[in-house]
């Protein structure tokens, strides 16, 4: 199991001896670390609307720690056949991603001209290099490679993140769970190469079918698959709303760090985590 990038630096912090202690007398502010948290708003360029954006993205982050908090645990959770504990964090995971889609509400507030004002001050900062969102995407099996490449000079995080690309994903923990309910899986997806992104199987595809027209009798199983469609749905969701306010707010200029913008967002939409779920509504 990878750990969070917080859990790196909190080892970190220990073998230099630096404490987090408190004193009975601890207040809420001193729990919640508010002074760090509230004075982490920068503005490079003075203008209002910059802090607007900064705390989006910012809060989304916080959003994002929660979701991998959750998804880690679910992983290992199923991975040790105790499904039911992770159906509360993969709810709890598609409560916070409607968080996250409303977040595009907010910013699609600041217009073409308002964004123009600060835009050249984030140099080549990009939301592309949010690497805790590709966490969240190795998490649920969608591996790209040339992603460690962009934190070769970040050890910490390039640590997590190659942990978590070389791990197994949530479905794959899926697929082994109904491997052990007996189902017939392809033997060589159970101990596969976890960093390829896994494209689709048929002995997968009868097994899900199996589930959906047996639900009494495999009911944990179609819940588990039920809580893994909700988070997609959420996903492709975020992905939609994300790509609309790119769109609204620079239309297909390129984006901050050289990115394609729009277009590699509307791309990225025809991907699915988890084909055979999909693949079998419309079958029965």
């Amino acid at each position: 199991m990878s750990k969070s990038i917080s859990d790196l630096y909190e080892n970190l912090k220990k073998e230099n001896g630096i404490h987090t202690n408190f004193s009975q007398d601890m207040t809420y502010s001193e729990y919640l670390h508010l002074d760090t948290v509230l004075s982490s708003q920068h503005r490079l360029s003075g203008h209002h609307d910059e802090m607007l954006f900064i705390i989006i993205h910012q809060v989304s982050e916080l959003w994002m720690k929660l979701i991998l908090h959750e998804l880690n645990a679910a992983i290992e959770s199923i991975s040790e056949g105790k499904l039911s504990n992770a159906f509360k964090m993969l709810a709890r995971v598609s409560r916070i991603q409607t968080q996250i889609i409303q977040a595009w509400d907010v910013l699609s507030t600041l217009t073409p001209a308002e964004y123009l004002e600060f835009r050249d001050k984030l140099g080549k900062a990009s939301g592309f290099q949010s690497y805790q969102y590709r966490l969240i995407e190795f998490a649920l099996g969608y591996k790209s490679k040339h992603i460690l490449k962009i934190y070769n000079n970040k050890p910490v995080i390039y640590q997590a993140l190659h942990e978590a690309y070389h791990a197994p994903s949530i479905y794959d923990v899926s697929i082994q769970a109904l491997s052990k309910a007996g189902f017939p899986i392809n033997k060589s997806l159970i101990n596969r190469d976890f960093s390829v992104v896994y494209s689709g199987d048929p002995s997968v595809k009868e097994a899900w079918e199996k589930v959906y027209t047996n639900v009494e009798k495999y009911w944990d199983l179609y819940e588990l698959a039920e809580k893994l469609v909700d988070i997609e749905d959420c996903l492709q969701q975020w992905r939609f709303r994300h790509m609309k306010t790119v769109e609204r707010i620079i239309g297909f200029k390129v984006g901050t760090g050289g990115s394609s913008g729009v277009n590699y967002l509307k791309e990225v939409l025809d991907h699915r985590f988890f084909p055979e779920l999909w693949d079998l509504r419309t079958k029965l």
